[in-house]
Order: structure tokens, then sequence, then C-alpha cells
């Protein structure tokens, strides 16, 4: 390559792609202190504390920012998906306690000791093998217990702890912090398994009561177990599911789980935006995009953008989702493509250059996540966890 010289390579000038996810952490931490202050108005006496969840790179936002933000905010305990996540956190300065959801036996158990994590201990294996790591390093090691109440994805089964919990509670190694559950339909008012799991809680919470006192896993200075079990949905559903701490994700991120609503002035905390890179005429009868899914009934201007499911954009937003151009919406038309999508802005002047909203406000209109998500038939929390990471997040507010 003429002018390429060996360890003397010219800098190369690194440019921000159109397609950008821009995350305001002011808005986050806005929304992290409605929620501190919505629980202590309605339990001033003893409001509970909050675990900030940050799992799945801070639903898409970016953990080690996000989590930096709400420990400035004031949170004291993050909450991720895997000893990896949490390790990400560690690497990016979060000095808080964090909370490891999931299961541990595909993980490098060293990491909950050279991370100062915590576990959280849903089978037996686990115990086993986390007191085996603790045993190695000489220390002991707090853990929260999971009670599985129907959800039936991890946990000990609530109908089954005079059996599994006693060897659990027998190690000298393993001290007993919280214990919680998960609701599976607290988003949906017209399940009756949310009130069944509340049920099974409370009464698992007796037994773990019973079994635990005077264990070889209860606290030096005879703390009671703390206990959570409120997500975002549950949250603002029932105030007596809030316990000692409540869980928030959605929220945090300024989205309100579907159908709920709430009084609580939660702010988005990402805008995903692009630009116009080409504007074209299509005449009668032409198609545009693969499988020319789209072909032309008159006259029609369309603007091509970039910013495609490479970047998280679901394809069944063709024909069913839209974009903001010049504060108008321009439909999606033809197929949604790895790199690009195509929107018809017929009857619009608009230029290559023009900024494009695909999530978030522009003029008097406004695209979410929760329209995005139904309009595609699947769940906010897929929409922003898909944001791809090719899409540079730019932060601002911290």
């Amino acid at each position: 390559m003429a002018g390429w010289q060996e360890g003397n390579h010219p800098a190369i000038a690194v440019s921000v792609r159109p397609t950008t996810a821009r995350i305001d952490l002011r808005a986050l931490q806005t929304n992290y202190r409605h929620i501190v202050e919505s629980l202590a108005q309605e339990q001033p006496a003893h409001p509970p504390g909050v675990i900030a969840v940050v799992k799945a790179n801070g639903y898409g936002h970016g953990a080690g920012q996000v989590g930096r933000a709400l420990e400035d905010a004031g949170a004291d305990l993050l909450a991720c998906a895997d000893i990896e996540e949490g390790a990400a956190l560690r690497a990016a300065g979060v000095r808080a306690a964090i909370l490891v959801f999931g299961a541990l036996g595909v993980s490098d158990l060293d990491g909950l000791f050279d991370c100062r994590l915590t576990p959280t201990i849903s089978t037996p294996g686990a115990a086993r093998a986390v007191q085996a790591v603790a045993d190695r390093y000489r220390q002991r090691l707090r853990y929260h217990l999971k009670i599985d109440t129907g959800m039936n994805r991890l946990g000990f089964r609530f109908d089954n702890l005079h059996r599994t919990l006693p060897e659990v509670f027998s190690s000298g190694k393993l001290q007993l912090e919280a214990v919680y559950t998960h609701f599976a339909t607290a988003e949906d008012p017209g399940s009756a398994l949310f009130a069944r799991q509340q049920d099974r809680f409370a009464r698992a919470l007796s037994q773990v009561e019973e079994l635990h006192r005077g264990s070889a896993s209860a606290l030096p200075d005879g703390t009671r177990p703390y206990r959570h079990a409120a997500n975002s949905a549950a949250f603002l559903r029932d105030s007596r599911v809030w316990f000692d701490r409540v869980r928030p994700g959605l929220l945090l991120y300024g989205v309100v789980p579907p159908p709920l609503h709430t009084t609580i002035e939660f702010e988005p905390v990402m805008t995903l935006v692009s630009k116009v890179v080409a504007v074209k005429g299509l005449r009668p009868g032409e198609v545009t995009g693969y499988g020319a899914r789209y072909t032309a009934a008159a006259a029609t201007t369309i603007a091509v953008v970039p910013a495609g499911y490479a970047d998280g954009l679901d394809v069944r937003l063709s024909a069913r989702g839209s974009v903001l151009i010049r504060g108008r919406r321009a439909p999606i038309v033809g197929s949604v493509c790895m790199d690009m999508l195509m929107a018809d802005v017929t009857g619009l002047e608009v230029s290559p250059g023009d900024e494009v909203v695909l999530i978030g406000s522009q003029g008097d209109d406004r695209i979410d996540v929760r329209e995005m998500a139904a309009s595609i038939g699947t769940i906010p929390w897929e929409v922003v966890c898909r944001v791809g990471s090719r899409i540079e997040r730019v932060y601002s507010g911290r």
C-alpha cells in the first residue's frame, strides 16, 4: 500500500456512525430517585431499599456508565445476570455491592471473590460448589437464597424446602443475607398466579426462618435475612410485595411495563437517532428493498437510513413501524435490511443529513419503546436490550 511504513502508522480519524444511542444519565438518576421517593412516601417509617438492576448491559444502555451513575445517585446494591457481568461492572469502576441473579454452574466461581460479588444460590449443587470455593479462599461468603414459587425457572421449590435447605444452612462458609423470589406475571393484572406466588412466598419465608434459626448459615450479629420480590411491575402494582427492597429494572430506564400505567413521571433514558443518507424517487410500480416486498402505488419519495437489523432493529418494523423526520412520521417501507432501512417521506422536504429519530422525540411527536414493541408484537425489554453493540452510546447528564 502506497505510503505505508512498518512502525510509522499514520493517525486514523475514527468518526461516529450516523446511528447512535443518546443516553441521558440525568434522566436515569431522576428515575431512580423517583422510586426511592415513592417508597418513602408510601412507607415512611421503614422505606424499603432498592436493588438497581443493570443486567444485559444495563438493558442495552451500557452497564458501566449506568452502574456508576446509579451509584452516584445513591444506589448501594446493583444486580446483574452472571459473574461475567459483575466483573465488567467492577472493571468499569463500580464500587457498590453487586448481586448476581443467575445460575453459577457455567461460570468461574473465583470471580465471586476476585470481584467481591454476592451470589444467588438456587440449587443444592450451586451451594456445594460455592462452599468449595469459599473453603479454598478460607472466607465466608454472603449469599441470597432464591425460592421458586411458581415460575419454574431457578430457585429451590417452595414445597420442598425441608428437604433441600438443611444441607445449605449447615455450611459454615455460607452466610444467608437475603431470601427472594421472582414473579412470573406481575405485569398481568388478570393472572391469578401473582397472588398464588405471594402466598407461597409467605409460607416459604416462615419455613426458611424456622430452618435457618441458629444454623451455621446465620449472620454473626443475628440479623434476620432480608426479603425482596418486586420487579418493576410488582413495584407498581402492589406495595405488599415491596418487603425490604424492590428490584426495578425497566422503570429505571424510563419505560413502564405494559399494560401498566403510573402517575410517577419516569423519563426515557435512551434516544435512538440516525441520519438520512440518501433520498430517492420511486415511480409507480417500482419496488424497494430485499424481496421486493414494497411496491409504490404512486410516485413516492423514500429516505434511506443507515440503521438495520445488525443494529438491533426488528425486521418486522417493515410496514408496521415509523421513524420521525423533520417532526413528521415517516412509515418504514420495504425490508429492514442488515445495515439500513427505507422510510416513505413523500411530501416532506427531506435532505441527506437530516436527523432521523427511531426511538424518542422530534418536534411535537414521539415514538417510545412501548409503541415500537407493540407494533411488532414483542416486549419493551427486548427492544432496548437488542440495541446493537456497534451503535455508539453517547452519554450526557453526568
